[in-house]
């Protein structure tokens, strides 16, 4: 169960801390060609700019779990990774086992080809089936739409989806498809679900200014591998007083 909690009221324009950007950070260590000591290094990164998050693969769940023990760093994991075709059951099961070696959030991909299909209640089963196994196991769910593969009435009937199912977030990518997070999609995505909803933007996110962008649009988590790059031009650009979220993108 996760007991982590950071008290952040986000802000969505005007001027923000380097830890105000931080803490939208789900640094993405999700790579199949990574190392135990790449892992492990991300992890000592997260720590050092205090990131929300740190989204690892499944088998390093456990691997993580120690060095983060004594922060307030959240474990994510993934779900159906990355092309959702996973059975329910398998996705289930998953996520229980995500939950027992530790996880303490999980991102799931939906059924993308079964959306396409229009077989919207066989993706709303899906989804509920795996946010109400995280529930239970006290953790938040975000439901990976992959957006490059949808028009927007898909995107529009994804989210209100996942709506229904019980999801905590939507999120615009896996960063595996042949396109990422776009504003125009977290703009749509936030207009379509209900305030208590959020909106996680991931794919294509690599500069201080994409994030500063995603922040502006309501969306309070950013999945990224250049986490590192980000804060560090965070931290040179809050010394000029010129660190902000501007008013409209």
């Amino acid at each position: 169960m996760n007991t982590k909690h950071r008290e952040y009221e986000y802000k969505f324009s005007g001027p923000v801390t380097v830890q105000d950007i931080a803490n939208t950070m789900d640094h993405s260590n999700l790579q199949p060609q990574l190392t135990i000591q790449d892992t492990l290094d991300c992890v000592e990164m997260a720590k050092k700019y205090n990131c929300i998050s740190v989204c690892v693969r499944p088998s390093d769940i456990e691997l993580v779990k120690e060095p983060l023990a004594d922060t307030d760093i959240i474990i994510t994991t993934v779900i159906g990774f990355p092309h959702g075709t996973a059975t329910t059951e398998s996705k289930v099961f998953e996520t229980k086992d995500a939950i027992e070696k530790g996880a303490e959030e999980v991102d799931m991909v939906l059924n993308i080809g079964r959306l396409l299909s229009g077989d919207y209640d066989y993706v709303e089963k899906d989804i509920k089936a795996v946010c109400d196994a995280a529930h239970e196991g006290g953790i938040k769910c975000k439901v990976i739409l992959e957006n490059a593969f949808l028009t927007d009435e898909q995107k529009i009937k994804a989210c209100e989806i996942c709506e229904r199912a019980g999801a905590d977030f939507t999120k615009t990518s896996t960063g595996y498809a042949p396109s990422g997070s776009t504003i125009h999609d977290l703009k749509l995505m936030r207009a379509h679900t209900k305030p208590e909803m959020q909106v996680k933007a991931a794919g294509g996110i690599r500069t201080l200014d994409d994030s500063l962008a995603v922040m502006a649009t309501g969306a309070i988590r950013i999945g990224t591998r250049s986490t590192e790059a980000i804060l560090k031009e965070a931290v040179e650009r809050e010394k000029t007083g010129n660190l902000v979220i501007p008013d409209e993108v």
